[in-house]
Order: C-alpha cells, then structure tokens, then sequence
C-alpha cells in the first residue's frame, strides 16, 4: 500500500496545500511537523512567534484528525526526522512547500540528498507564494529590483488552480504521533498580552470577513491608522494558515485591487530574498550610510518613549499585540534610520523578536526599503512623523488608544504634546522629542551626500 510523507514547515493549512494534496494521492499520509532544535536555540524562538505557532500546529492537527488524519510531531533535525519517519511508516516520497530563506533552501537540499540515499522520492511544491521565485524575471537580471515593472508582469502572470482540503486521510498505524508542546516548553518569557488566535479555522474566518466587509473600502481605509481597514491577515499568511494564492483569487473577483497589490509586494519580496540570500544581514545596495551607535536613543524607541507619539503608539502596539499597522511601520522604520540615525538591523531584530507575522524576506525588505538600502526608487525618501500624524491620525484616536499618558489630551494637539502649556502638561509622564526632525532630516541628507 502507497505512502507519503508531508512536512510542514510554514504552510499549516489543509486547504489549497499543494504538498499536502500531492502526498494524500496515496493511500496513506504521514503528515509531519518537526520542531526544528536549531531553530529553538536561535533568535526564532521569540514567544510571540511560537505561541502563534502552537496555536497553528493544534488547528491543524484538528483539521486533519476531521480528516481521519492526524498530525506527527518530532523534535530534532528535520532532515533526520523526515527520512527516519519515513522509513518507519514506508513512505516510498516525501512533499514539502518551497521556501526561500537562506536557511529553509539549505534545508531543502539537505532532504533532497538524504531522500537520494535513502531511495525515497522528494518533491517540492509552490504555495508559501503565489508566483513563484524565479518564474517572473526581466531581460537583464535573475529578479525584478523594482516593484512596479515587477507588478505589471505578476498581474499578468497565469496561477495555478486552487485546490480544495482532501476529503479523506488514512494515517499509518505504526508510527507513534507524538505530541505538540506546551508554549511554556519551547520559550521563555511571555508573550505579548493581546496577541492574535493562530490556526487555519481564524485565518479563513478572518478571511471570509475581510471579504464581506472590509474589501470594499480597503484602498480608502488601509492607512487609516485608528481604523479597522486592514485585512489583519498578515500572520496568517506568514505561517500559510492561509492560502496567498486563495486570498488573491477571492480578492480579484470582488475587484480588490490595492489588496492583490499588497500579496504582490510579499511576492516581491520573496524573489529579492531568492536572488541574494544575504537580504537579512546586508545591504542590498549601499547607501553611505555612518550609523549611530546610541543606546539610549535605541533603546527609547524599542520602549515608545522617543517624544513622538505617533511613533511611540507604533511601538507600543508592536509590544501589545505582536502586530503593528503597516503605516505606523513605514513611521516608525523611517524614525529609527532617518531620524536616530540607526541601523535598520537593530529595528529588524527587534520587529523579528515581536512581530507574529515576522517573515525573513519581508521584514528584511521592507527595513531596508526604509532605510534607502533596498528596493526603493527613492532612497532618500523621509517620512515626517507629524505630517504622517496628522494625515493617517487626524484626531489623534490612534496615539490615546496606545500611549495611555496622552488619553485625557483630546484633539489633533496630541500629536504635539510639547505644544500644551505647562500647567496641562504637569501631571503627563510623557518625555520631550528626542531630536528634533527638521535638523534630523536634514543631517540624514547631508550624511547621504558625504557618503
């Protein structure tokens, strides 16, 4: 009797899975999730990032036991894990979904010789994205550099076809499953007090009300800061709770445009990511840069403390939620490098430590996006925070809503604190600006020009 071995990595979802429906062809399917050791000793294992990913592995492990399946866990090499799991259970193949980092091709590769050896057949499918890296490039290059004649060709490209949950799955009977660990056995410290529910069953519930109500005005709402107009789907789609591919189909015939933008970017991403490996740790292109090496000015903005309550309210959602508005990012991200004078790796370690939605290639892009090391046409682009305040904030309900100390301020004047009189501002434990963002802004170009 046929078997297959699907392992999961960050594609933890039964719907629209192209491993998992290739490897539930056979008559039995050992679905697997390997909790990587290697991974659990680095900086990957942040609290928010396995709790959401514990809630994810349980939601699946549901879903497929529904299925008459049932989820295997190992803890170890996943290469090891994998072929030894598949010499026990007699998997004559092993699927798993592409991935792009540095470390998962390594990974890959790895299970690909160890299959070779061991006579077991290895197939990698598409579905972390939803075109391929590699697929799309231009005349003169391996990837696109650029976001817009990237978009125009990704528009345009032919999808594969969305597949549906398999109906029925048969587990072998030998194997032991195994079982997912307590968070409080993988991470130490607590995550963050308002995190996000991991899973599949949230991911396209949260999906299907995006759909309905928010798709709509999503081009008009999306940077809305005190708004609900964003999807929220992005840790989702992180961890392939949900489908990009499903997303952007169901987006596409109700006509959501600036959302398939949006997947578009996470694509793009994803094939610089492909094309240089280094994305994480260098500089995709130079920019002259001579960063700061203060302390105290990092660590006021890690802590929202920076006098600048549209970035201090960033910061303090990141810490309360695991998430932070898109807008406030590009915020926050242009405050550190073009107004500390900071090095964009310092604000990708600290999002990575937090962000429940933490992906290697976009977090790394859009810092250095930011930082005018990227992909940005513009790189010496500066977003003022009180222009960017008053425009996406414009009554100031963001900034109360996260920086408790300004809530009794009413108006847009909560974006200017330092502008309230003595009297009023007596009883607010609120700091000063710690620069000044004319003179920052204009030492930033002027660092540019020397460099």
């Amino acid at each position: 009797m046929e078997t297959a071995l699907v392992l999961f990595n960050r594609d933890l979802r039964v719907h629209d899975n192209p491993a998992l429906s290739a490897a539930a062809r056979a008559a039995r399917v050992v679905p697997l999730f390997v909790l990587d050791r290697t991974l659990l000793a680095s900086r990957f294992a942040a609290p928010n990032r396995l709790a959401f990913m514990v809630d994810s592995l349980r939601d699946l492990d549901g879903a497929l036991k529904a299925r008459g399946g049932r989820l295997f866990v190992r803890e170890g090499d996943p290469v090891r894990e994998a072929v030894s799991l598949a010499r026990e259970a007699g998997a004559g193949a092993i699927h798993v979904s592409a991935d792009w980092s540095a470390y998962a091709r390594r990974r890959e590769e790895g299970l690909a010789a160890a299959c070779s050896i061991a006579g077991i057949g290895f197939r990698r499918h598409p579905g972390v994205t939803i075109v391929e890296p590699g697929e799309l490039t231009p005349a003169d290059g391996d990837h696109f550099r650029v976001f817009s004649p990237y978009h125009r060709v990704w528009t345009a490209a032919e999808l594969r076809a969305k597949l549906g949950a398999p109906r029925r799955l048969t587990a072998p009977r030998g194997p032991a499953a195994g079982r997912i660990p307590p968070l409080s056995s993988l991470a130490g410290g607590e995550p963050s007090p308002d995190l996000p529910p991991g899973g599949e069953t949230e991911g396209r519930r949260r999906l299907r009300r995006f759909l309905r109500h928010g798709l709509g005005g999503y081009a008009e709402r999306a940077d809305d800061l005190a708004g609900e107009g964003t999807s929220r789907l992005s840790p989702y789609l992180r961890w392939g709770c949900v489908s990009p591919l499903e997303a952007l189909r169901e987006a596409r015939s109700a006509g959501g445009d600036s959302f398939a933008r949006q997947l578009c970017w996470r694509d793009f991403h994803h094939q610089v990511l492909a094309a240089y490996p280094r994305l994480p740790r260098r500089d995709y292109r130079h920019g002259g840069d001579r960063w700061s090496r203060s302390q105290r000015a990092l660590e006021a903005w890690r802590a929202g403390r920076t006098g600048y309550p549209i970035v201090d309210a960033g910061m303090r959602q990141l810490a309360r939620e695991g998430w932070m508005h898109n807008r406030a990012r590009l915020i926050v991200a242009s405050f550190l490098t073009k107004d500390l004078h900071l090095d964009w790796r310092e604000g990708a370690r600290h999002f990575w430590d937090l962000l429940v939605d933490g992906d290697i290639a976009n977090n790394a892009g859009n810092w250095q996006w930011v930082a005018g090391t990227g992909n940005d046409t513009r790189p010496n682009r500066v977003f003022n925070p009180l222009r960017q305040a008053k425009r996406f904030d414009p009554n100031g309900d963001y900034v109360r809503r996260y920086v408790p100390e300004l809530a009794g301020i009413d108006g847009a004047i909560v974006h200017e604190p330092w502008r309230i009189g003595p009297l009023e501002r007596g009883s607010i434990d609120y700091p000063e600006p710690i620069v000044d963002h004319a003179e920052a802004a204009a030492e930033h170009h002027a660092r540019r020009m020397a460099g």
